[in-house]
């Protein structure tokens, strides 16, 4: 059966944002190739200006948060909702609720509205309490609004369906096995195998990124500390000047390039997972999928993903002490080992689009 499916909540595709664009990149891809028709909204702004990325449908809405900050969010979502209004979707696919559930009660009545749920919005350092408390009702607006849930990790699922009395059903993200790595990629960023540390990441409080490098420089540590992500934001200033003194730490902003990323991943001594907030986050799949040793933040996300294959830290003391201790070697490749087998068994794109499709 052909569906006619839209995707909305991101701000487009091709990927040149985050995790959720890197999601529908690949989830419209692949329910492209499985035969329906789909349609990806994306934000007026966004680089690619065409109506067509490689056979998905685009459709721009206006977007004036780079004017007027996140509440042009709210403006963007709801340009889009007005466009799906217009259509006869099958299926409309919301990522996120944070500005989009609160105009639930115009999401269009014959299309059958499935959200995914994202992660604890509303525990994210960077909000303010009332835009928390805000949060929380957005949750609550996506939950009644959405014929269907999806969760994104079995932590999320739990919490929801306890919370909310539903039944949502957990479907993760996927990640790609790199094809061919090259060690002349990351020789452009003046870097040498196994002699950094790498961590890619939104720059934001929750994400631990100052607990970690607190952590590595008390450990006095001589490698490099190589960080992706965009640092043009207060909090952005803010790390770089607390920084700035430490010639081992490498702020290099975003990277979107696909190549450059898992390159970065396959040949860093270990990765950096810092994120707290949220549920199966796609840059740690794909930190696995190229094969990096990984030390993540100890919560139950990451420890749903990682199990027994991954290093935790919960404070900078504990970064400190896990840079100074060596290496079992190999312990350190099996972790590895195991951790590429679950992208291949469980977290590849391939599968997780059949589960989209046959949910």
């Amino acid at each position: 059966m052909k569906l006619r499916i839209a995707i909305l909540g991101t701000r487009g595709i091709p990927n040149n944002y985050g995790g959720y664009e890197q999601a529908v990149t690949y989830l419209s891809q692949i329910l492209l190739k499985k035969g329906h028709s789909v349609t990806v909204y994306n934000s007026h702004s966004h680089p690619n200006q065409e109506r067509n990325w490689q056979g998905v449908e685009i459709v721009h809405c206006y977007d004036p948060e780079n004017k007027i900050g996140a509440a042009g969010q709210f403006i963007y979502d709801w340009n889009c909702i007005l466009d799906c209004r217009k259509k006869n979707y099958d299926v409309i696919l919301m990522m996120g609720y944070t500005s989009s559930s609160v105009w639930g009660k115009w999401f269009p009545k014959k299309s059958i509205i499935i959200s995914n749920m994202d992660g604890l919005e509303w525990k994210r350092s960077k909000y303010s309490k009332p835009v928390q408390y805000f949060l929380r009702h957005a949750e609550k607006l996506a939950v009644k609004y959405s014929n269907f849930h999806i969760a994104d990790s079995p932590a999320i699922k739990k919490y929801l369906d306890e919370k909310y009395a539903i039944n949502s059903h957990y479907i993760p993200y996927g990640a790609v096995l790199p094809e061919k790595t090259s060690t002349d990629v990351i020789s452009s960023y003046q870097l040498q195998p196994g002699n950094y540390y790498l961590l890619i990441a939104r720059i934001e409080p929750e994400n631990n990124i100052e607990l970690i490098l607190d952590g590595f420089l008390e450990s006095n540590s001589e490698k490099i500390f190589f960080i992706v992500g965009n640092t043009n934001n207060k909090y952005g200033d803010k790390i770089k000047a607390k920084y700035s003194v430490a010639t081992n730490i490498i702020f290099a902003e975003a990277i979107f390039d696909q190549t450059i990323l898992q390159n970065l991943r396959t040949f860093c001594c270990l990765y950096f997972h810092g994120h707290s907030v949220g549920g199966t986050n796609p840059s740690l799949l794909e930190a696995m999928a190229a094969g990096a040793g990984i030390a993540a933040h100890d919560n139950a996300f990451n420890k749903s993903i990682l199990g027994a294959d991954g290093i935790y830290f919960t404070t900078s003391s504990d970064i400190t002490t896990l840079l100074k201790t060596k290496t079992n070697k190999e312990e350190h490749l099996l972790r590895i080992k195991r951790n590429v087998e679950k992208i291949k068994d469980c977290y590849n794109w391939e599968k997780v689009g059949t589960q989209y499709e046959n949910y």
